[in-house]
């Protein structure tokens, strides 16, 4: 069966779209049986509507639940992220802004993203960046102008490398091995131990966010380790078919599902949209909160803008920065404030809501 998908199957897309080829998976300690969440940061970044209704048990009606966005209090009594765990390594090497290896049961290669100008006593949240198919964790920096964006929104991203033996880059179809998924799990848990050992990261504000292939292995790592993550960004990903299903997370955890429309295929044997649209009824059935965003450029980089001064993704960071993990389980400061004036017109909340964009598409399809 691998070697029937290994000369078809193509996963890249958005930030810049390639197709390769690699293979197998699972997760540590886990026994294969996805857990719960994480999270928290400085605060919503510009172009965010504010505080929500009843923000930090502040404001709304009387009895409605606390709200709010990585940065304000906890509310007495909210749940809060599993502390980061310990290093499997013994003592972490030491990390510096751009290039890093670690050893996590393989020595692995992944890039490090800190604000210029970070300062003393700053919280930023963590933001886990996950490369598509025939890209790198360089490609993903540059073409995601995450430098710009990590200074003008105020995170720490970690960009991994792939390993290099997977056909679909990371650990997400149904015919690989649980301890493949497991080595995967074991680097995002050894990345969240160290950057959270040397940065004063804000535990309830890490999330992860992937594209294409990344978006596949994001989803799943949604589900493995949603007592770490507040939330999750899946663009073009999603579960089912030769992908592995949803994993139901013991937490219910925000979530960003983008994709582009009816045509975002990778030589049109693989469906983002099937993918993503089964991606979203797990949601719904499961009780998370989601966007759902429809770009309808097929499997390409997603047209969107960010504000003078902003990188273009700034709408996507701003999900992150205004969902902290102690928010009540399928809650979000949009259910009451609406969506940020930065999200792009095609996206709604709930499955079925969005309205797909219509027009030219400046970045049309290819693999």
């Amino acid at each position: 069966m691998l070697a029937r998908f290994a000369g078809i199957v193509c996963v890249g897309f958005a930030l810049s779209l390639a197709c390769g080829g690699e293979s197998e998976e699972d997760s540590p300690g886990s026994g294969g049986q996805p857990s719960g969440g994480s999270g928290g940061s400085t605060g919503g970044s510009a172009g965010s509507t504010g505080g929500a209704a009843g923000a930090a048990g502040t404001g709304g009606a009387a009895g409605s639940p606390a709200l709010g966005r990585c940065g304000d209090p906890v509310p007495p009594g909210a749940p809060t992220a599993k502390a980061p765990p310990k290093y499997s390594g013994g003592a972490c090497p030491k990390l510096v802004a751009g290039p890093n290896t670690i050893t996590s049961t393989a020595e692995r290669k992944f890039v490090l993203v800190v604000p210029k100008d970070l300062k003393a006593g700053e919280k930023p949240p963590l933001i886990f960046l996950w490369h598509w198919l025939g890209g790198d964790a360089q490609d993903f920096v540059s073409k995601g102008e995450i430098q710009a964006a990590v200074d003008s929104q105020r995170f720490i991203a970690v960009v991994p490398e792939k390993k290099g033996d997977l056909l679909f880059v990371w650990p997400v179809e149904i015919i690989q091995s649980e301890p493949r998924v497991d080595e995967e799990l074991t680097l995002f848990d050894d990345l969240l131990a160290c950057v959270s050992e040397q940065f004063a990261v804000d535990p309830n504000c890490v999330s992860s966010a992937g594209v294409s292939a990344g978006a596949l292995w994001t989803d799943q790592l949604a589900a493995y380790r949603s007592d770490y993550l507040a939330s999750f960004v899946s663009l073009s990903g999603g579960v089912g078919g030769v992908i592995r299903a949803w994993g139901n997370p013991a937490r219910k955890l925000p979530g960003l599902v983008l994709w582009g429309g009816p045509t975002d295929t990778c030589g049109g044997l693989l469906s983002f949209n099937t993918l993503s649209a089964t991606l979203e009824k797990e949601l719904e059935a499961d009780g998370h909160f989601f966007l759902e965003c429809v770009h309808n450029c097929g499997h390409s980089e997603p047209p969107m803008a960010g504000a003078a001064g902003f990188s273009k993704y700034q709408s996507l960071w701003q999900f992150v920065m205004d969902h902290p993990y102690w928010l009540p389980k399928g809650q979000s400061p949009y259910l009451t404030d609406g969506l940020p004036k930065v999200m792009p017109e095609w996206c709604g909340i709930g499955k079925g809501s969005a309205t797909p964009r219509t027009g030219a598409c400046s970045n049309p399809s290819q693999c």
